[in-house]
């Protein structure tokens, strides 16, 4: 935004260029005005400053809405303070929200656009690989898909069973886990839901306790959950982290019933069955989760997005509870020496 090929500091004319000071995240321009920069990943930071305008980027890649809120809350200098949003039209409940807003003016612009700017080669590439499909339309054309096609999951079928109040008498409890095995900036998040099934049969999304941290602090996370929730144990994803899924886990409690299961099929034949139930109405949200439902009506199997980190807790949690018996290739791997390693 201000360093960039397109930013700040190099749209201006030589005698008007600001000066920017990174170590005061200050930007100062030739009229006096001044500009400070934020990381959407500190929403803290924006609570107190006050402004009269701002400039949000990439809106929909922010992992925490709170930046939104504290920035709307410290815009408040003037008579008539704006916000300018330049984000790529992913479906998120805030960018879809943001739209209503009865004093939010919407412009889009198509990549063919600023083709005269991009290398051509690049552009030919992108257009033979996404033109015509739903991440082109929405990367390429701007376009908002509030139900993305293709996706396993849709809204309505979310808002069609959501409860708010937890059943008495569940059956069964798990805490499942997709478990992230570093916590660097770029790695993925660690899916963690807990989920349960009553009497009937019918499943419940209880809590979604998705967090970037390290394996010993998501660890902790989980095991809090089973203990809190009196689940019946954690299941967690082998792939990435093999045994010490588990290790971490008996760090932090070693009396915790866990089940390591290891997946053989891809993401879309594991979510299929899942997404089926909730299609039967056999699934339901007690609350809302925006976080995990934008996620589910946005993942679309064999686009090339980003892995669907809650989406794989979620269905690793009701495969557990709904749907093991049903399940083929199943198997007790004969090769470790932890109990309950299931291969799916």
């Amino acid at each position: 935004m201000v360093e960039g090929r397109s930013g700040i500091l190099s749209v201006f004319p030589p005698e008007q260029r600001p000066v920017y000071e990174p170590s005061k995240r200050r930007v100062t321009f030739h009229t006096g005005a001044i500009a400070t920069t934020y990381s959407a990943d500190e929403p803290e930071m924006l609570r107190g400053p006050e402004h009269d305008t701002a400039w949000a980027d990439e809106l929909c890649a922010w992992r925490f809405p709170d930046a939104w809120d504290q920035l709307q809350f410290g815009l408040r200098v003037g008579n008539d303070p704006r916000a300018v949003v330049t984000t790529t039209p992913k479906p998120s409940r805030l960018i879809r929200d943001l739209i209503k807003h009865p004093h939010c003016v919407v412009t889009h612009g198509s990549t063919f656009e600023n083709k005269a700017n991009v290398a051509r080669a690049w552009l030919d590439n992108i257009l033979h690989k996404y033109e015509g499909t739903t991440l082109g339309r929405q990367e390429l054309h701007a376009e908002l898909l509030d139900e993305m096609p293709g996706a396993l999951w849709t809204r309505q079928a979310l808002d069609d069973t959501r409860c708010f109040d937890v059943p008495s008498g569940l059956q069964r409890i798990v805490v499942a886990i997709d478990p992230a095995t570093t916590s660097k900036q770029t790695s993925d998040d660690t899916g963690i839901v807990v989920a349960g099934i009553d009497a009937n049969q019918v499943g419940y999304l209880l809590e979604d306790l998705t967090c970037h941290v390290s394996p010993s602090q998501w660890a902790k996370v989980a095991v809090d959950a089973y203990h809190r929730w009196q689940a019946d144990r954690i299941v967690a994803e082998t792939n990435q982290g093999g045994d010490m899924v588990e290790a971490t886990i008996r760090t932090v409690d070693s009396s915790v019933a866990y089940l390591g299961i290891h997946a053989s099929r891809n993401k879309q034949a594991r979510a299929e069955p899942v997404s089926a139930l909730y299609e039967q109405k056999r699934i339901s949200h007690v609350g809302l989760f925006k976080d995990l439902e934008d996620e589910l009506c946005s993942w679309v199997p064999n686009s090339n997005m980003p892995s669907p980190n809650r989406l794989d807790a979620l269905v690793w949690a009701f495969t557990e509870l709904m749907l093991k018996h049903r399940t083929v290739a199943l198997e007790i791997n004969p090769s470790t020496n932890y109990r309950g390693d299931v291969w799916l």
